[in-house]
């Protein structure tokens, strides 16, 4: 490949010829073995950041255009005092150097000396500096040139110093023919972006921590083999666009107006854009190898911190939230005001960690319990706070729909929110994921004053027990199940007052779910018809279903039109009831008692197994549970009446119908089945059916959510 150059010669012709040089050095293995051998660095460092952002800030406002706007295009503000004083030292050390390069290129040029030749030269003449400073420097050597010239080019027509020395270097004429002109400053600001974009990549490279990345790493090392080819043929490209600029003031119209190729130029252009390309890439692997390096690091270090004593929580919040001081990480749910940290200090901690479609029940709910704590405040009120963390996929790029989703979940809630998702690092998602086991469904992690982990997930708590479970540690898990019985109360707490004036009233209660209209209807005839024959006073409610949520609504509406019993109105009431069954079982599986011989827990395993299949009742009288039935069961027994109407006035109603249902429930009881999505934390490695008492089977299903079938959302299920 030829490379055209400008020269010196007795006319035009000789100005505008084939670059021999570069012919003759077309090997570039053969050529760069001559460079690398002019390197023999002496170990100084210069910084080279702040001498690129001054000559990044020339090059910005040194552009050609017809029409010299008011104003400037870009600025670079030091405002720092020491900053100054720090970049005017290095410069004083380094402007001997800047000048000297300056010169050679001035020199070179006019002397007719071909790039590459003069390319080397300077190498040598930077022998002892790094890659990058080379660069640097050549570079600022160039930018003294090109931003004098456009100094003089945009302030001479107003000021007459300017002006007499713009007409030294015909600056005038040229001024006057912007057509040609047009055609080789494109190019020159093409070729000068592509030279900042290559010094930028080097600069970058060289400013890779040393602790997190070294030769070894593959990406690292090819650039490092890479870079004295980028340094070489950007010094190379400075030194056209120098050569250019050189030529334009020492022959002016005649040489504006006869050289119309700006062919070298584009051609370098292109040959630079393909060595940042590839520079770019090795950067971007080399960045995520640090990243995860770091990541690695910060993840030890939590696992650390949470494994010594503090005397207070600030270390463990911080690791956690955000370990800077440049910036309030929290928002007050209360006042909306960015705080600081803080204000969590020596308090009981419940980190409330979920993603940011958190469901409007699980907020509704929590915010009630939390509101109610709120105004016990010479109990609670100073002694726990809840801090919302929001965790979010990293890998997928954060959008405005995203963040306008995360603004309007964070205006709604009324305790402490982290200010931003990306404010929880990736290090901390990890350690909540694996050692917090946090998969999608929102949990609560309880801190004490220390920041000790005194419950894993307190939600199935607060969902059971509320602001009651204070101060939410799985001791008072443990006590507050020693206190509970299977009774009514337990079922339906703090969701319908209506069933709970039953209870205190002494009415018989039927409790039932299911999907099955038909069955429904069958059942609420059957029990209305006993109970007018055995005169009991009956009130029956309809709790829905677990899932299923559009089919709930229009069986409750058919119930009302109906009148087959009543139902509650308000699906969040019927999401509750299932949540804190799930609660219940879930907060057993994480104390590790999911398969003691507890009556109680029995009767919750049972029920939540009936929802998944079919209709099911649970008669009370007042608050005392009498059968907990599967509808295969429950419809019968009530449809035999006349076979154990007799036992009624000696046993009483809820004995009789008790003794004639275990009767059919020991012909045909349904085995459980028990279904646990992997949006679940913690799921139980085995369990024993609570009808049969022997250990489930376990099978684990995944659905296919991708083309190449790739396992996606799982579920296991007990049999």
């Amino acid at each position: 490949m030829a490379y055209w150059s400008s020269g010196s010669g007795a006319n035009t012709q000789q100005l505008i010829r084939g670059d021999r040089g570069m012919v003759a050095m077309s090997d570039d293995n053969i050529m760069m073995k001559q460079i690398i051998a002019t390197h023999t660095p002496d170990g100084r460092e210069v910084d080279v950041k702040p001498l690129f952002f001054l000559v990044q800030d020339i090059l910005n406002r040194a552009t050609f255009q017809a029409d010299i706007p008011e104003g400037v295009q870009a600025q670079m503000e030091i405002e720092d005092k020491s900053q100054q004083a720090g970049l005017f030292a290095m410069i004083d050390a380094i402007s001997y150097t800047i000048d000297r390069i300056s010169c050679e290129i001035a020199y070179k040029a006019l002397g007719g000396s071909d790039a590459h030749a003069t390319t080397v030269s300077l190498f040598s003449l930077l022998a002892t500096y790094s890659w990058d400073a080379k660069l640097v420097l050549t570079l600022a050597a160039f930018a003294l040139n090109y931003g004098e010239f456009w100094l003089l080019a945009q302030i001479y027509p107003a000021n007459q110093l300017a002006k007499s020395m713009a007409i030294l270097k015909q600056l005038p004429s040229l001024m006057e023919n912007t057509g040609p002109l047009k055609t080789r400053f494109d190019a020159l600001n093409n070729l000068i972006k592509a030279m900042m974009d290559v010094t930028k990549c080097v600069i970058e490279f060289k400013e890779l921590p040393s602790a997190y990345i070294h030769q070894d790493v593959a990406a690292f090392s090819t650039a490092m083999t890479h870079i004295p080819i980028a340094v070489y043929w950007t010094i190379r490209s400075i030194v056209a666009c120098a050569t250019q600029i050189t030529m334009l003031t020492s022959m002016g119209h005649d040489y504006a107006v006869s050289t119309t190729e700006s062919w070298e130029l584009s051609t370098l252009a292109h040959k630079l854009k393909t060595i940042y390309e590839h520079l770019r890439k090795q950067l971007a692997t080399c960045y995520q190898y640090i990243e995860e390096k770091k990541s690695l690091e910060a993840y030890q270090m939590l696992l650390h911190l949470f494994e010594t004593l503090h005397v207070d929580n600030m270390k463990i919040l911080r690791a956690l939230i955000y370990a800077k001081d440049d910036l309030l990480p929290l928002v007050d749910g209360a006042s909306k005001k960015r705080v600081s940290i803080d204000v969590l200090r020596r308090k009981n901690v419940l980190l409330l960690i979920s993603g940011v479609d958190f469901s409007h029940e699980e907020l509704s709910i929590l915010e009630q319990i939390y509101s109610e704590s709120r105004q016990q405040a010479g109990r609670l009120e100073s002694q726990f706070e809840v801090v919302w963390i929001p965790i979010v996929d990293r890998s997928i790029e954060w959008n405005e729909a995203m963040q306008k989703q995360f603004e309007i979940l964070q205006a709604s809630m009324s305790w402490y929110t982290v200010y931003h998702p990306t404010l929880i690092e990736k290090a901390v998602i990890k350690f909540i994921k694996e050692v917090w086991h946090f998969k999608n469904r929102p949990i609560l992690v309880v801190l004490d004053p220390q920041g000790r982990v005194v419950c894993p997930n307190a939600i199935h708590m607060m969902w059971i027990w509320g602001s009651n479970a204070f101060p939410f540690t799985s001791m008072r898990e443990e006590a507050l199940w020693k206190e509970e019985a299977w009774r009514l109360e337990l079922l339906v707490d703090g969701i319908d007052p209506m069933v709970l004036n039953w209870i205190r009233e002494g009415k018989y209660i039927f409790l039932y779910g299911g999907d099955d209209l038909e069955w429904i209807r069958k059942f609420t005839n059957a029990a209305r018809t006993v109970a007018t024959a055995a005169r009991i006073p009956l009130e029956m409610v309809y709790v829905g279903k677990s899932t299923k949520r559009e089919q709930v609504r229009r069986i409750m509406a058919s119930i009302q039109i109906e009148k087959l019993s009543q139902a509650w109105p308000d699906l969040t009431m019927v999401w509750f009831f299932w949540t804190r069954l799930e609660s219940m079982l879930f907060s057993k599986i994480q104390l590790g008692r999911a398969d003691d011989h507890d009556p109680m827990m029995q009767e919750i395993k049972k029920l939540l197994s009936y929802d998944r299949d079919g209709g099911w009742a649970v008669l009370s009288k007042g608050s005392q549970v009498v059968v907990n039935g599967h509808g295969t069961t429950i419809v019968p027994a009530l449809l035999e009446y006349d076979i154990w109407k007799e036992n009624v006035p000696v046993k009483g109603f809820d004995v009789s119908f008790k003794e004639h249902h275990q009767k059919l429930h020991g012909i045909a009881h349904p085995c459980c089945r028990f279904e646990f999505s992997s949006h679940f934390g913690r799921t139980p490695q085995s369990m024993t059916c609570p009808e049969c008492l022997r250990v489930m089977e376990k099978f684990t299903t995944f659905c296919c959510c991708h083309d190449d079938h790739v396992p996606g959302i799982g579920s296991s299920s007990l049999y």
